[in-house]
């Protein structure tokens, strides 16, 4: 028992980073439309979908479908979501598929099966992450950075 206390602290607080902010974002309450920004986009065939700047425009980001990575980007010991990450998607090394300046707080990108490299900038600190895409259900990525700044 003492075992599975000692394991539990470590995933409790692993979930908390993993998924920020998700409970009122992931609400099923109608949106309104007016204060929603986000509009899908594409840059060398891949579709995405970038924003997520408060609550309303959030929820319809993700209540979205047929995007294949979900990224979400936040700062500080509260999670809070963050904006203004640069996003590098590349194949393999040297072979960028897709490169967003001033992504987020929320980026969602439909991209062909594959292995993929994902390398995020904000105030010139660099995340990286693998994502390994594919017809089932969507990578979930989560890149924080400790500073609020």
């Amino acid at each position: 028992m003492k075992y599975l206390h000692s394991l539990l602290l470590p995933l409790t607080a692993l979930s908390v980073l993993m998924f920020p902010a998700m409970s009122p974002a992931t609400s099923l309450e109608p949106i309104d439309s007016s204060g929603v920004q986000v509009q899908r986009q594409e840059q060398n065939g891949i579709a995405y979908l970038s924003g997520g700047i408060g609550e309303d425009e959030s929820r319809a980001i993700q209540q979205t479908s047929g995007y294949n990575l979900h990224m979400t980007f936040s700062v500080g010991s509260g999670n809070e979501y963050t904006p203004g990450v640069t996003v590098v998607i590349q194949k393999s090394p040297g072979q960028t598929v897709l490169t967003l300046n001033d992504a987020g707080p929320l980026v969602y990108v439909k991209l062909p099966a594959g292995k993929y490299t994902v390398i995020a900038t904000r105030n010139g600190e660099i995340r990286h992450d693998i994502a390994d895409v594919g017809s089932g259900a969507a990578r979930n990525l989560v890149f924080h950075w400790n500073d609020a700044s």
